[in-house]
């Protein structure tokens, strides 16, 4: 990795780039320290700190923002209306003919797909930003002016900034895209997850503080920290993991060449859908939290005693977090991998696997292994998610950075650095004037 980085600076092209991301990066953490106006910082701290203890999409917002949330900066945010945005119409382009046909129409069907995704994101970006500026008014106290004019030039500023941040970010993201290094909306994803390593090395020293640095503390976190390790080194394997399926092409003459004769094989993934699982299950699981905040019901209540057993520390949210993954797991890679498709493509260029018949036998045994790597890579999605519930249950410790977050930093990092390397790869290839 380390030696990628150094090959890649002493390319003056590639140095340009890697300068540009990092200039976007500093440019998007100081824009998460940039307050937002008519807002009280003590009060939206105090309501994401409530929603990270209740698991609800506020503490969800809070750890993709990097803390800007809780510090009611104009990122606050984040990207998660451009997030929410690609994976509906990511969804719709499979229900609906028309995204479909711009889908498949190359680089012409992306722009036009992007723009709505684009589009989309700023309703999404203003529909939030009114909820949040909602229950912070309402129930937080934490808007300087609600009455009168002075009310509603606050409300207008407040969500007009919010949305205009969340919008910033979908284009510092673009310009990387472009200019820079890396995928943009990944890299500044990225960013603002380790930003969140600060935080997490306090909650350690705080949790051996509490306990007066007893000798038992610090074993566990030495032993949290070993973990922590041996997570990333799974995560790195699981990510790079795949079953590969051997493809045979048949010999064909077009013209007065022959094609194909040559053995191959079709990858498949062991987790093929990335962290999309993850963020759907985080997102329905948290609804009966956001409720709850938002409703605000009586203590004890009936109403309360149902939403509460949907906080993030109980063991039926751990069971239900597991079994959804799992099944979010098999929707989207059913989504996204038609083995029939598969199948036909590999018989249109005369390609077949070793023993099996062309046709429907091909399809089927597609489907048998994917369904069976499908398996495998929930189950690791699921532990990964529910590991950080679990250690918070036996050791008491709460710790910023989960499983959710670390595969999205390990995924990020691993795709920036395979950028790097084919980006080297082209500028010293050999021509043949060489």
């Amino acid at each position: 990795m380390f030696a990628t980085l150094k090959n890649a600076w002493h390319i003056a092209d590639l140095r340009k780039k890697i300068l540009f991301s990092l200039m976007i990066i500093v440019l998007f953490r100081l824009g998460s320290v940039v307050p937002v106006p008519f807002l009280i910082p003590e009060q939206v701290k105090a309501m994401a700190e409530a929603g990270s203890q209740a698991g609800n999409l506020l503490g969800y917002l809070n750890t993709l923002s990097g803390g800007s949330f809780s510090q009611a900066t104009i990122f606050a945010l984040s990207i998660t209306p451009y997030i929410t945005s690609s994976i509906v119409v990511q969804l719709l382009t499979v229900a609906i003919p028309s995204l479909e046909r711009l889908a498949k129409e190359g680089e012409e069907g992306r722009k036009r797909l992007n723009q709505i995704t684009r589009y989309t994101a700023v309703g999404l970006a203003l529909l939030q930003a009114f909820a949040y500026y909602t229950m912070l008014r309402n129930q937080f106290h934490a808007v300087r002016y609600t009455d009168g004019f002075s009310g509603v030039f606050a409300a207008l500023v407040i969500i007009a900034t919010f949305t205009g941040g969340a919008m910033l970010i979908v284009y510092l993201g673009e310009r990387i895209d472009e200019h820079g290094i890396g995928n943009g909306i990944s890299l500044i994803l990225f960013a603002g997850i380790v930003s969140r390593g600060p935080a997490a090395v306090m909650s350690f020293w705080g949790f051996m503080k509490l306990k007066g640095f007893s000798f038992g503390s610090m074993l566990t976190v030495v032993a949290m920290l070993a973990l922590f390790l041996v997570l990333i080194m799974v995560i790195i394997v699981m990510t790079n993991a795949e079953r590969r399926i051997p493809i045979q092409y048949a010999k064909r003459v077009v013209g007065r060449k022959m094609y194909g004769g040559q053995s191959t094989f079709m990858p498949i993934k062991v987790n093929m859908s990335g962290v999309m699982p993850i963020i759907f299950a985080s997102s329905l699981l948290a609804i009966p939290g956001t409720i709850k905040a938002f409703t605000n019901p009586t203590p004890g209540g009936i109403t309360d005693q149902l939403l509460s057993i949907f906080n993030y520390n109980t063991v039926f949210y751990a069971v239900i977090y597991f079994l959804l993954i799992l099944a979010f797991n098999y929707f989207y890679v059913a989504i996204q991998y038609n083995p029939i498709e598969m199948s036909n493509n590999l018989r249109n260029n005369s390609g077949t696997i070793p023993g099996i018949r062309p046709g429907r036998p091909t399809s089927d045994f597609i489907a048998r292994i994917i369904s069976r790597v499908t398996l495998i890579g929930g189950i690791f999605l699921a532990l990964v998610a529910t590991l950080p519930i679990l250690l918070g249950k036996l050791t008491e410790l709460n710790v910023s950075l989960g499983g959710t977050s670390v595969i999205i930093v390990v995924g990020v990092a691993l795709d920036t650095f395979r950028q790097l390397e084919s980006q080297m790869m082209m500028r010293h290839y050999k021509g043949f004037l060489e």
